[in-house]
C-alpha cells in the first residue's frame, strides 16, 4: 500500500441499507489502512448519530470528515430527475468533490443509472472515449476475470466493444500485474461464425490492435473457467451474467445448509469439510467481489451493490483507494490520447 494519503468521498446516504452499513463500512476501512481518509456525504444527524454506535470511531475520528447534504437519489429514481431535480443530493456532492480534487474517488451504493449519468456529466470522459463502461471482478479457478459492461451500456457499437477490452486491458495491467492480459469477447460460441455483425466487427478491431492480448470469443462460462482475464461486452448481456453468477452462489450457499442440516450424521460430516467450506464460501461470497468501476471517466467512481453488507461496502471503498493509487483515470486517457496521436501521424 502507498503511503501517500488518499481521500475518498463516500455517499453516505446510498443503496438499500444507508447509513446503517456505510457509516461502520467506512469505520473499517479507515481502521484497516492508516494512509486513507474519507468524507461521509449525507444528513449529518443520521451520520453522526451512526458514528456514536460505532465502537472503532474515536480512534480515527481525525481521518472521518463531514460533508451534510439535503437531499438523496432514490433507488427507483430516474436519472434524468435526479440529475435536474437533486443537485445537493449526497451522489452529486460524492461526484462533485472529485472534480473540485477535495477527493480522489468517490463510492456509492446508490441508483446505478443516476450514479453514471452524474459522474458522466461532473466528471466528463476523455474525447477519445465514446462510453464509460462498469466492469467487475467476477470469481474464476484462477482467480478473478475483469467484465464490462455490466448495465450502463445497453447496446454497443463494434467500436465501444473495443474501447471495453482497451480499457480492461489497461485496468488489469495496472491493477493486478499482468503484463499481457488475455482479452475476449462475450458471445454465444467461440466458433468465429458465431455471433451478430457487431460482435464480429468488434473481434476484427481488437485482433488488428497489437498492444491487445485479444484471445477470441469467450462464452460465459469461459468467464469462471478462467480462460480470460478481461471480457468485453455489451452491458445487457453482462449484467445477466453477473446476476446469475450472484445467484448461483446464493442457491449453492442454501444447498449446503439444507444439506448439513439434514440430520445428526450429515451435522457430524460437516466438522470435517467445516474449513474447505470456509474457503469455498469466501471464494464465491459476492461481497468479497463488490464494487464496479466506473471506468473511462475522469475521476475513480466506484459502485457498490445496492444490497451490499458492511463487509461488502468496505470492499468497494478498499477498490477505490487501489485504483487511486494505480492511478487508473490517467493510465487510461494517457494510453487513448498517446494511441489518437499515433493514428494521426500514420494517416500523414
Amino acid at each position: 500500500m502507498s503511503t501517500s494519503t488518499v481521500t475518498v468521498a463516500v455517499d453516505a446516504m446510498g443503496g438499500d441499507h444507508g447509513v446503517s452499513v456505510t457509516v461502520p463500512a467506512s469505520i473499517d476501512s479507515v481502521r484497516a489502512n492508516p494512509h486513507l481518509r474519507l468524507v461521509l456525504v449525507g444528513d449529518r444527524a443520521s451520520i453522526e448519530l451512526e458514528l456514536t454506535k460505532c465502537r472503532g470511531y474515536p480512534a480515527v475520528k481525525d481521518r472521518i470528515d463531514i460533508k451534510h447534504t439535503t437531499e438523496v437519489v432514490a433507488m427507483d429514481e430516474k436519472p434524468s430527475s435526479a440529475m435536474r431535480n437533486k443537485k445537493n443530493s449526497s451522489m452529486r456532492v460524492s461526484a462533485n468533490l472529485v472534480k473540485e480534487k477535495v477527493a480522489d474517488a468517490c463510492v456509492s451504493a446508490g441508483n446505478t443509472g443516476a450514479l453514471m449519468a452524474t459522474s458522466r456529466f461532473v466528471l466528463k470522459t476523455p474525447p477519445e472515449i465514446d462510453r464509460p463502461a462498469i466492469v467487475f471482478n467476477m470469481p474464476s479457478m484462477t482467480g478473478h476475470c475483469h467484465v464490462l459492461d455490466l448495465g450502463a451500456n445497453l447496446d454497443c457499437s463494434a467500436e465501444q466493444l473495443y474501447q471495453f477490452g482497451l480499457m480492461g486491458s489497461i485496468l488489469s495491467k495496472a491493477v493486478d500485474g499482468i503484463s499481457a492480459p488475455r482479452v475476449g469477447l462475450l458471445n454465444i460460441g467461440t466458433e468465429e461464425m458465431k455471433g451478430n455483425e457487431v460482435i464480429k466487427d468488434a473481434a476484427e478491431l481488437l485482433r488488428a490492435d497489437p498492444q491487445i492480448n485479444y484471445i477470441g470469443f469467450v462464452e460465459a462460462d469461459g468467464i469462471f473457467k478462467g480462460e480470460a482475464d478481461v471480457v468485453s461486452c455489451d452491458g445487457f448481456s453482462g449484467n445477466v451474467a453477473l446476476k446469475s453468477c450472484e445467484g448461483t452462489a446464493r442457491l449453492f450457499s442454501q444447498l449446503v445448509k439444507d444439506g448439513i442440516g439434514q440430520n445428526l450424521l450429515t451435522k457430524l460430516s460437516a466438522l470435517t469439510f467445516l474449513p474447505i467450506l470456509a474457503r469455498l464460501k469466501k471464494k464465491m461470497d459476492p461481497g468479497e467481489y463488490n464494487g464496479g468501476t466506473m471506468i473511462g471517466l475522469r475521476g475513480v467512481v466506484i459502485k457498490s451493490h445496492g444490497g451490499a453488507d458492511r463487509a461488502g461496502f468496505a470492499t468497494a471503498i478498499r477498490l477505490a483507494a487501489i485504483e487511486v493509487e494505480k492511478n487508473i483515470p490517467y493510465l487510461i486517457e494517457d494510453w487513448f490520447s498517446n494511441k489518437t496521436e499515433k493514428n494521426e501521424v500514420s494517416k500523414v
